[in-house]
């Protein structure tokens, strides 16, 4: 292996996967279920159930890299565990690893006073709340997010938020109590990545209106809480910036690195969970007189796949490491390169399970529909494809300017 694990990692991994297949597998269906019947404002029990368990076995709040709170990972060490708990919607939020507590919790981690930390980071470390963060907007091509228009005014000891935000995920869950808010202080100054700040806003403020929940795919509450949010007059005091005016694109980039390749790692796991089911599927099943697994096309397929998630894979390792050694920062062209690569691979790979299971394929029953609806949504999350490889491209023409 190019990145061997550690024996700690190895450990951790075994563990994993063994509770996998005792308590996370088992109650698959039954996930699914609770989510279509309760809908994305309800808690599901099965994952509160599951919670304490998870976390009497010391797999718990793995994704923190320098914190006493968590396993102490680097990135690259977080990624096979990651990748293990992507092969299902259920699992991330049952080991606390979720998004868009894991990022938020960062941010709490690394800017706010030990107050703050006390009241939300606290039982964000828990399971006890969740939180949320509001940066899209319906209103604007939010890809380019120097175009947002939602304004945090100074108002003496307060500052004034009022804006609509969608895709705020979590914001439906009963349990989430805190919201990061992204919007501008300062919609004058000529560099447009300065006006913009983000700010801490208990969702229990005045003037916050959670309006709908938005589906993915027609699923509400899986793969994702989407939310439509308005806020309205709302007043919060002005201790609650985070980091200071201007600073809300600085935030941005150090929160997204780490959640842009969580979400990488998990996809892969989704990836190869997804193979495994068109493998067993084929083999199980008999066309024009021979299993279907017998047919070139099939093969062809299963063939590519297996290749497209080594590649991403490697990829992803390479970029975790990059992160780990030289910092977010200077490892943007390789978190740009796996958030393009890795959602097209698990949106291709899942496409031929569909095929491959037939009509079946295009039901709730095999797990497919809701693998699809995360791979392509993965596709605009925190960036579309389109920015990214204009980014890449930025950075490769780069090295001939001077040709």
């Amino acid at each position: 292996m190019l990145y061997p694990m550690s024996p700690k990692v190895v450990e951790l991994k075994r563990k994993l996967e063994s509770f996998m297949d005792r308590h996370i597998y088992p109650n698959e269906e039954r996930f699914y279920r609770e989510a279509e019947e309760l809908g994305p404002w309800k808690v599901y029990p099965v994952v509160e159930e599951l919670k304490p368990l998870a976390r009497a076995e010391g797999l718990w709040n793995l994704f923190l890299p320098e914190s006493g709170h968590g396993a102490g990972l680097t990135n690259l060490e977080y990624a096979p565990l990651c990748e293990v708990m992507g092969r299902t919607h259920l699992a991330p939020e049952v080991f606390n690893c979720s998004a868009p507590d894991t990022g938020n919790m960062e941010v709490l981690e690394r800017y706010r006073t030990e107050k703050d930390k006390e009241r939300w980071l606290k039982p964000l470390l828990a399971g006890e709340i969740r939180s949320c963060f509001a940066m899209t907007e319906p209103a604007v091509a939010s890809s380019d997010a120097t175009n947002i228009e939602s304004s945090i005014v100074r108002d003496g000891d307060h500052y004034v938020i009022n804006g609509r935000k969608w895709y705020t995920t979590n914001a439906t869950d009963p349990r989430c109590k805190i919201c990061i808010f992204m919007g501008k202080t300062d919609p004058d100054n000529p560099d447009r990545h300065k006006q913009q700040s983000m700010i801490l806003v208990p969702m229990d403020t005045p003037g916050i209106e959670v309006k709908r929940p938005l589906p993915v795919f027609g699923f509400y509450g899986v793969p994702d809480r989407a939310s439509e949010v308005v806020f309205t007059n709302v007043r919060v005091p002005r201790e609650n910036m985070l980091l200071g005016e201007g600073r809300g694109f600085e935030i941005a980039q150090g929160r997204l690195g780490p959640g842009r390749i969580h979400h990488c790692m998990r996809l892969i796991g989704l990836a190869e969970r997804t193979l495994e089911k068109m493998c067993r599927r084929v083999r199980s099943r008999v066309a024009f007189g021979k299993p279907v697994s017998e047919q070139t096309v099939t093969q062809e397929r299963i063939a590519e796949a297996r290749i497209m998630i080594e590649q991403a894979r490697l990829l992803t390792l390479n970029a975790a490491y990059a992160m780990d050694t030289v910092g977010n920062k200077v490892a943007k062209a390789e978190i740009a390169m796996i958030k393009v690569a890795v959602p097209n691979m698990a949106c291709q790979i899942i496409d031929w399970a569909i095929q491959a299971h037939g009509g079946g394929g295009t039901s709730n029953d095999f797990g497919l529909t809701q693998a699809y609806a995360t791979a392509r949504l993965l596709r605009l999350a925190d960036g579309p494809d389109e920015v990214h490889r204009n980014q890449i491209a930025r950075f490769e023409l780069k090295k001939y300017s001077n040709a």
